[in-house]
């Protein structure tokens, strides 16, 4: 028992030194650096501070929960990756302390105590006579090292003189630059990161708040001061609006920081590419100082930042400043074709009333976004009823609008989004074009959906009548929901294709139950009913037949609508009948697949007022110029260390017959070939001693 503590008492004592050794040890830095590289790299590679939807998203719920452990959706202000800088900055610091006074006295040690025995173990020696005595000898090589650069000390004993040289010491202070400036670049970061705000949350009795309200209404717990002294926050400001307050997210909350000065947008500028991405966007500003009530206008555009009162204020990116839409909704249920506007703002809900197949329901419209500009290729092929994205089918070419000059690309116009939600929560996306497209030779417009933000869109194609709009489709649509007018299409198509003088009521009868059919289901449901009625050796025949007899009674059922409407029929030959062929082949297409389009209406876009937004980060960063400070010295301990060579020389100076014996010797940290070149020069310099 005794022994067992009094082995372990000595193991206890030494743990302060062990551990002080471990901080201290070059290994131990080099692997906390390396982590912070990983961790970077985490960091570059995937997009920090999103939202935690895209990640769930993007990883699933179980990826989700494991690294939301680690934090690396935010890696530079986690807790272990502040941890990690924290412990690198404590082990550099301890290398420094242990080695730099040792390498600052060597560095300006001549090490002038080297006797001159220890000289002929050196490799690069050279010994040699001189005829003078041996303080005009001393005088003479004194001269010689100076010309070549070197410092030179004397020293003098009984036996001769010592001449100790050095040049390049200043070698060593790069270990030290290089070392400090690791430390002050680390604590550089710390000082720019969440550890300030975080310290707040922890210690100075600050929340974040978690719940959407108005700034106004957020509680004195929710505020940092004016005078915070380390943040980076957002703000989005709308054309011809101010703030004076920015957003500062602290994980899935968000503090509220007051700005010294109110920020007020005057104008939003954008350019683009031919390509349609932004090439430049800018903000005109009006910046006024609430203490001096002066202001003053400037113009923030990226990499171009105002800098005012401690804070600086970059151009982030830019949104949807609340703009305004007026939607035309068609309904898409029922025999009813009256149309109706919605006027809506993006970013907020209306609400509106549809015919469902279960009797009339209220309904939410949230419009999500608008935009006036969409470029595409559209060499790529059209995108196919409940086929995949947009960008997959119709700008497989471009790939993105991103890439690289494509003559093809063109500006297919503006696009709206938004959400349908019914009475029971549930919501799909919809994104539909203003003006239609040129596809395959025929104008249609698209109407994409899909079910979440995750999905692509799936596009639906609809024609365009004459007019460039969807109200003849729509026409189109309500007439087939309307028994009497498949009825009185089945009696025409009968009536012109049933020989004279035979019994017209059979295929009136198959025209009637096909059109039916087609109507209840679209074509899924009429190949259903083949299948399911029809030998599997005939069914090809079938299917042809019967898609001719429902592509010929469509045409009858559109000579209805048009009647019905006023308009005159349809071309029956010339390049006119050839477009009215064309129009019923992708009505036909469009009407079947609306059978499966989640919502009651359809809604185009009819107006807009476009308003834009900047967004601003806003932010003080007092460790800015720490971390220019220790680049500064990084470059510096980098350069002395690998291009400033430390060479020391030493000369004894013996005296011998009248004359003098010399013993030389020269070494350095690395002797590269640069190294022998001066050592045989400095030879050579010695040896014409001997005849001087």
């Amino acid at each position: 028992m005794n022994s067992t503590q009094t082995h372990s008492r000595p193991s206890l004592r030494s743990l302060p030194r062990d551990l002080f050794e471990l901080l201290g040890s070059m290994r131990f830095a080099v692997s906390l650096l390396m982590f912070i590289c990983v961790a970077s790299l985490v960091g570059t590679v995937l997009q920090q501070n999103r939202s935690s939807n895209n990640y769930i998203d993007q990883f699933g719920p179980f990826w989700y929960e494991v690294f939301d452990k680690f934090s690396i959706w935010h890696v530079y202000n986690s807790w272990w990756f502040l941890l990690i800088m924290a412990f690198l900055v404590v082990s550099t610091s301890v290398c420094l302390i242990r080695n730099a006074p040792k390498m600052l006295r060597d560095a300006r040690s001549f090490r002038e105590h080297v006797r001159g025995g220890s000289l002929r173990a050196f490799p690069h020696r050279v010994e040699t006579e001189a005829p003078t005595d041996v303080p005009r000898t001393a005088a003479g090589l004194t001269a010689l090292l100076k010309r070549m650069g070197y410092a030179v000390r004397e020293r003098q004993d009984s036996t001769g003189v010592l001449l100790a040289a050095k040049k390049g010491s200043a070698n060593r202070l790069g270990y030290v630059f290089a070392h400090a400036a690791m430390v002050i670049i680390c604590i550089g970061g710390l000082l720019d990161s969440e550890l300030p705000v975080r310290l707040q949350v922890m210690f100075g009795g600050k929340k974040p708040i978690v719940e959407n309200m108005l700034i106004s209404e957020v509680p004195e717990s929710g505020r940092l001061s004016v005078d915070n002294p380390s943040f980076r926050a957002s703000v989005l400001v709308p054309e011809n609006g101010q703030a004076s307050t920015a957003v500062v997210m602290v994980g899935d909350g968000a503090l509220v920081q007051p700005m010294p000065f109110t920020l007020k947008l005057k104008k939003f500028v954008i350019d683009y590419y031919s390509t349609g991405m932004p090439s430049r966007f800018a903000s005109e500003v009006e910046v006024t100082d609430p203490d001096t009530g002066k202001s003053f206008d400037s113009t923030i555009e990226v990499n171009e930042p105002l800098r005012f009162k401690g804070m600086t204020v970059y151009q982030s990116s830019f949104d949807d400043g609340g703009s305004t839409v007026v939607l035309k909704g068609y309904p898409l249920v029922g025999t009813d074709n009256a149309t109706f506007n919605v006027d809506g703002t993006v970013g907020k809900t209306a609400e509106v009333s549809a015919n469902t197949a279960r009797g009339p329901r209220s309904m939410g419209v949230e419009i999500t976004a608008l935009r006036p500009i969409n470029v595409e290729d559209l060499t790529g092929g059209a995108p196919k009823g409940g086929g995949q994205s947009f960008a997959e089918h119709v700008a497989s070419v471009a790939g993105s609008a991103a890439g690289k000059k494509n003559e093809n690309l063109r500006n297919v116009g503006p696009s709206v989004e938004y959400k349908l939600i019914d009475d029971a929560g549930q919501a799909h996306e919809f994104q539909n074009y203003m003006l239609p497209v040129q596809l395959d030779g025929a104008s249609v417009f698209l109407a994409g959906v899909r079910n979440n933000a995750s999905e692509p869109f799936r596009y639906l194609r609809i024609p365009a009548d004459d007019e460039g709009s969807v109200a003849e489709f729509m026409r189109l649509r309500a007439a087939l929901a309307d028994p009497a007018a498949r009825q009185e299409a089945a009696r025409r198509f009968a009536e012109r294709n049933s020989p004279s003088g035979t019994d017209r009521q059979p295929l009136q009868t198959a025209a009637e139950r096909a059109l039916e059919t087609y109507a209840s289901g679209g074509l899924q449901a009429v190949a259903a009913f083949l299948q399911a009625n029809t030998p599997a050796s005939d069914l090809e025949r079938a299917a042809d037949v019967v898609i001719r007899l429902i592509g010929a009674s469509m045409n009858e059922l559109r000579a209805i609508e048009r009647e019905r409407a006023g308009l005159p029929p349809v071309a029956s030959d010339g390049p006119e009948a050839e477009r009215a062929a064309q129009w019923s082949r992708l009505s036909v297409a469009a009407l079947s697949d609306l059978t499966v389009y989640p919502a009651p209406v359809f809604f185009s876009l009819a107006d807009f007022k476009h308003v834009q937004a900047s967004v601003f980060q806003v932010s003080r960063t007092p460790g800015k110029n720490t971390v220019y400070l220790g680049s500064l010295l990084l470059v510096l301990g980098v350069f002395s260390m690998f291009y400033i060579r430390d060479r020391r020389v030493w000369i004894w100076i013996k005296p011998q017959d009248g004359g003098s014996a010399i013993l030389a010797a020269m070494t350095s940290q690395k002797r590269t070939l640069d190294f022998n070149q001066e050592f045989d020069r400095f030879k050579q310099a010695l040896l014409r001693q001997k005849g001087s």
